[in-house]
């Protein structure tokens, strides 16, 4: 049942995909995150022919089942680069391969009304798969992540996003003690690399699901 809250936020999804598809993105907008796995799996992977996969940290992405769902998909060829059995060097080795699969699928810091993608971050392999290397990227964001502009998303990162991942990933960063960025120096630090996609070259390559659901950070 719609709620006025629900409501609301629908019309800045509907307004943010138009902005997203004016920027050669191509946007949908779902209910909630088990909608968003529906239209992953049956619809956006099968429509791409994509038969190699891999995917970048994202607690959305996480929460939304899409990962165990390509690892079960026949014949597919998964880079696995969060698989706790490998060592850290074999994990770098395939974060680097993972820039050459047909399908990449990651989530985003924020999303600007005006159609940008923002983010930041530790090792660059999320945000250089987002501008560059695999065939086709999917992005799947929660309306939380909906910023007013640029200036705002990067408020939200830094002072939001960014120390909530370091306390979640243990990081030994004074954002984890203050709560906020420190522009640190700190051998841990995850703010290192930062990503703005203005539009999606070329047109339709990156594909952004906006969930009508407060879910990740």
């Amino acid at each position: 049942m719609n709620t006025p809250i629900r409501v609301y936020h629908g019309k800045r999804l509907d307004d943010v995909v138009k902005a997203l598809e004016s920027n050669n993105f191509e946007a949908f907008v779902v209910e909630d995150i088990a909608a968003a796995k529906n239209l992953v799996m049956d619809r956006i992977i099968p429509e791409s022919g994509a038969k190699s996969f891999s995917w970048g940290g994202s607690m959305t992405l996480a929460g939304s089942g899409v990962v165990e769902a390509v690892k079960s998909l026949p014949q597919a060829l998964v880079l696995d680069t969060f698989d706790k059995t490998i060592s850290p060097e074999e994990s770098y080795e395939r974060r680097r391969q993972a820039l050459l699969v047909d399908m990449f699928i990651t989530g985003t810091n924020a999303v600007t009304e005006s159609g940008m993608l923002v983010n930041l971050d530790m090792i660059g392999n999320r945000t250089g798969a987002i501008g560059f290397g695999p065939k086709n990227v999917i992005i799947l964001v929660g309306r939380n992540k909906i910023c007013a502009d640029l200036d705002d998303a990067i408020r939200r990162i830094k002072d939001y996003a960014a120390p909530i991942n370091a306390m979640r990933l243990d990081k030994k960063t004074p954002c984890v003690t203050t709560g906020r960025c420190q522009d640190c120096k700190s051998p841990d630090r995850i703010c290192n690399m930062w990503a703005v996609a203005e539009k999606s070259f070329p047109k339709g390559r990156v594909k952004v699901v906006l969930i009508n659901q407060d879910i990740g950070f």
